[in-house]
């Protein structure tokens, strides 16, 4: 089963120096229908203007992450972390039992975009933890990479929880399958272009509810950048 979360129905908070999309329930934004889905809490994609961010800030028992798709993004840390954070890198966080850090456009020019993605980690009150890691062109090419996963790997970063992330960049007319193990659930976020995902278009900014589901046919109509998460069934 699957079914299409428009983007133009998402929630939008619009501060001057953000404009913001959210996927599901944040801040003043909430829809008893959009609260999450599994263990997939949040996916906001915020614009942020040159020199904009969000100064010093605290988080618990969260795993956070964060996919640049334009622009640049400088993180500090209260681990002790500082870092610029480019399209292709993935930044992961474990605030466990509690981290405080920044976030700003680190361009004083140019406007930053980015995906950030707040999953329910298995267990509370670990300890913090940092992750960054960069993926080449060819990673990321015509198919779906995993970025992050529940098992340690050098080449993903390490969730917390029974979740895997993929990301992929197609070029117009690629296409990708992706298989899924039965009784888990999927949610498919286009972040740009447009997709046909088992006959069903997506345009920029779409995402896809995927239940039941033991395969997925992608086709590229125009250049595209997605992200899919592989999630526990958890009953509702």
């Amino acid at each position: 089963m699957l079914t299409l979360r428009p983007a133009q129905e998402r929630g939008h908070a619009e501060f001057g120096w953000l404009s913001a999309r959210h996927s599901f329930s944040f801040g003043h934004y909430f829809d008893p229908r959009f609260t999450g889905f599994s263990d997939l809490l949040v996916i906001n994609d915020d614009r942020i203007a040159p020199g904009g961010g969000f100064p010093m800030h605290g988080h618990r028992d969260m795993e956070i992450i964060t996919w640049v798709l334009e622009g640049e993004l400088e993180h500090q840390d209260s681990m002790g972390h500082r870092a610029r954070i480019v399209p292709g890198e993935v930044q992961y966080m474990r605030a466990g039992s509690g981290v405080r850090h920044s976030e700003y456009n680190a361009s004083a020019q140019h406007s930053l975009r980015l995906l950030q993605i707040w999953i329910q980690p298995q267990t509370l009150g670990l300890s913090p933890t940092y992750q960054q890691i960069a993926f080449s062109a060819e990673e990321l090419h015509n198919r779906l990479h995993c970025i992050a996963a529940p098992h340690p790997a050098p080449r993903h970063v390490t969730l917390a929880q029974d979740a895997y992330l993929y990301a992929g960049r197609f070029e117009a007319g690629a296409a990708w399958q992706h298989t899924f193990v039965a009784g888990r659930c999927a949610y498919l976020q286009l972040a740009r272009g447009e997709l046909l995902v088992n006959g069903i278009a997506m345009q920029e900014g779409d995402g896809l509810f995927i239940e039941q589901e033991t395969r997925l046919d992608l086709l590229a109509e125009h250049a595209a950048e997605v992200l899919l998460f592989d999630l526990r069934h958890v009953p509702q």
